[in-house]
């Protein structure tokens, strides 16, 4: 029985001015893997869930003020009966079945989110929107300097820069441009690698990433 062949997946690396310097080889398991459309959904689906704050209230006809004595008699005016000011029929009464406080948080397993990341990562990388940055070290702040480099490497919108730490200089020069979003190689998740067309790894940012994902 002949043993299967293991797969040589590699990832672009590029200079600051934009030119193709070479290969790296990669996991295959973290830019080769099934991609699972059930499971990006719902990666998706419970990042955005983790992110509402849940804070919305209206107050019912226990909360708001108003006189709980009745308005008219019971019978004889010809009109409907009707109790408190506080209904939620009447102008300034209370809400009926408004929204409440509540915790929107889905929690989703470590391996539903690994396999997830794993097959949008894998998704990028096949329709070649992964690039490897050689270096990236700014001697001072400067918003010209990231931009002049994404217009090297054809990546000027929608790009998420990824790197181990991203240092303060990077992060104050990048902060201004809509069309890039720094991101932490640890904290990396399925969403956002979804929702941007271009990923930008730093060296040190891969390392990282492969690193925590085993």
């Amino acid at each position: 029985m002949k043993k299967a062949v293991k797969k040589k997946v590699t990832l672009p690396i590029f200079s600051r001015a934009g030119e193709k310097v070479g290969d790296v080889e990669v996991t295959e398991a973290l830019f080769a893997a099934e991609v699972k459309p059930h499971l990006l959904h719902t990666a998706a689906e419970a990042y955005l869930a983790n992110q509402r704050q849940g804070t919305t209230w209206t107050k019912t006809r226990s909360e708001v003020s108003g006189s709980t004595a009745k308005l008219f008699r019971q019978k004889g005016t010809g009109r409907a009966r009707a109790g408190s000011r506080r209904s939620p029929t009447r102008v300034g009464g209370g809400a009926a079945f408004g929204p409440q406080p509540r915790d929107y948080r889905r929690r989703l397993p470590k391996k539903v989110r690994r396999q997830a990341l794993c097959g949008a990562l894998s998704s990028r990388a096949a329709a070649g929107d992964i690039r490897i940055l050689e270096s990236l070290e700014l001697e001072k702040i400067s918003t010209k300097a990231v931009v002049a480099l994404l217009e090297a490497l054809g990546l000027e919108e929608d790009v998420l820069l990824i790197t181990d730490t991203p240092s303060e200089v990077l992060r104050k020069s990048a902060r201004n441009l809509r069309g890039l979003m720094l991101a932490r190689a640890e904290e990396l998740n399925a969403y956002e690698v979804m929702r941007h067309h271009h990923l930008l790894f730093t060296k040190e940012g891969l390392s990282r990433l492969q690193e925590v994902m085993g």
